[in-house]
């Protein structure tokens, strides 16, 4: 998403004054693309990719907390993260000191985890996907499906309009052909106004409501609005939750592929 300069005109009448706030408005349109205007001209899919590149940015760079709460234990780690795309993420443990340095590389369709303890990288087999990542509630398939909803789901409006005094639209994403996904269906919410999704449901193959996704805290960052907050809940125990919560973020940093490399995984700060 990119910023613009606005020239300041004199306001001699209610006609001029009219055209200016038209041509201003029709020009932040053009610059944000947060507006239901353009959306009507817009597919599904396309919205849900103007979803994703609000989030991310061609590339990106920052810090996150993630917060894992479950019946027996709670834990906090300090990450690190680098994509570009929605092909190549990185990220590293930063804290706590027992596991800084574990890291986890997502290149295309591959996972590697490094264990700094060993010195050892492993490929995640495709048997190990639906498992949890670092002991959250986000899975390793997360890791690599999230970004690649509209490439391996039909993606349709099923619902416009207003929830609790929000202007939203409501999608359902049911599986391609012999897309390998994991949840049957999937229900996206996003609101119109500036595109931010709200929260995601996710569906088993028995049509059961396995989790939710909720995104949180709205604030400028980086240069652009992001959710600060993605905290996903198994619906089975709802006293149990993972919190990312971002604290710092940056785009567009010009990071290209061979940074998602098997040498960088291992990589120490």
């Amino acid at each position: 998403m990119k910023t613009g300069l606005f020239l300041i005109i004199p306001i001699f009448n209610n006609y001029w004054y009219d055209r200016f706030m038209n041509l201003r408005f029709l020009t932040i349109l053009f610059i944000l693309g947060s507006s239901s205007v353009i959306a009507q001209d817009e597919s599904p899919k396309e919205i849900m990719q103007r979803v994703d590149r609000l989030l991310r940015g061609d590339s990106s760079q920052g810090t996150a907390t993630m917060e894992v709460v479950t019946e027996h234990w709670e834990r906090q780690v300090t990450l690190e993260v680098w994509s570009l795309g929605t092909d190549y993420s990185l990220l590293r443990v930063l804290s706590p000191a027992k596991e800084a340095g574990t890291a986890t590389l997502m290149s295309e369709n591959d996972i590697w985890n490094y264990l700094p303890k060993v010195d050892r990288s492993i490929k995640m087999p495709a048997s190990m996907m639906a498992g949890s990542w670092m002991g959250s509630h986000f899975s390793n398939d997360d890791l690599v499906k999230e970004s690649q909803l509209v490439e391996d789901y039909d993606i349709t409006l099923s619902y416009r309009g207003a929830r609790d005094g929000t202007n939203v639209w409501e999608f359902d994403l049911s599986p391609l052909p012999e897309a390998p996904v994991v949840w049957d269906r999937i229900i996206y919410q996003v609101r119109q106004s500036d595109y931010m999704p709200l929260w995601a449901k996710f569906f088993d193959e028995n049509g059961n409501l396995s989790r939710t996704m909720t995104f949180s805290e709205f604030t400028e960052m980086g240069g652009r609005l992001i959710p600060l907050v993605m905290e996903m809940q198994p619906t089975d125990k709802p006293n149990e939750y993972t919190k990312l919560r971002y604290d710092m973020m940056q785009f567009d940093v010009g990071l290209d592929t061979s940074f998602f490399s098997l040498r960088n995984l291992k990589r120490q700060r």
